[in-house]
């Protein structure tokens, strides 16, 4: 995946690569990081063909609170 130079355009922007060995994991993960930190939310999950486990990638504003659900 490539990444756009606006995603860490400003100081507090971060772009997150969550890898793990299973979906319900890397979800979990991205729940977590969204009660956090204002994030691109729960983004989609793929495989790479040949590697062990999944990965996603999240956009997070660490300077904005995310949601307390």
């Amino acid at each position: 995946m490539e990444m756009d130079d606006q995603h860490i355009a400003e100081p507090g922007l971060v772009v997150l690569d969550v890898a793990a060995a299973d979906e319900d994991t890397v979800r979990t993960v991205m729940e977590g990081l969204q009660r956090k930190w204002a994030t691109s939310g729960i983004t989609p999950v793929w495989r790479t063909p040949g590697e062990a486990g999944v990965r996603a990638r999240v956009y997070a504003d660490v300077h904005r609170s995310g949601t307390t659900h």
